[in-house]
């Protein structure tokens, strides 16, 4: 029998895997829009993450819960950098 942490393991590894495989065909062109989208999951994984640490017990899972909001919070205020900077590059010149 396959215990949760092994079925925990598989997925995070194939999703590593597919992840990794998708955004590397992606290309340059295309990369800011899907940032964009991006940064909205991530906008959302931090409600989600907010909402977990608030009502969990102090244990692994709150520690987990505030990990993940700080990773979630680097990736949206890096992609809105991004975002601006590349809409800058469209901008008139001054």
């Amino acid at each position: 029998m396959i215990g949760p942490f092994l079925i925990g393991l598989y997925v995070f590894v194939l999703a590593s895997f597919v992840g990794f495989e998708i955004i590397n065909k992606v290309p340059p062109t295309l990369h800011t829009p899907l940032m964009s989208g991006a940064n909205a999951i991530s906008g959302i994984t931090i409600l989600g993450a907010i909402a977990a640490a608030t009502v969990a017990e102090p244990n692994v899972s709150t520690i987990l819960a505030a990990v993940a909001i700080l990773c979630a919070t680097i990736n949206v205020v890096g992609g809105f950098l991004v975002t601006d900077r590349m809409l800058a590059m469209f901008g008139k010149k001054k």
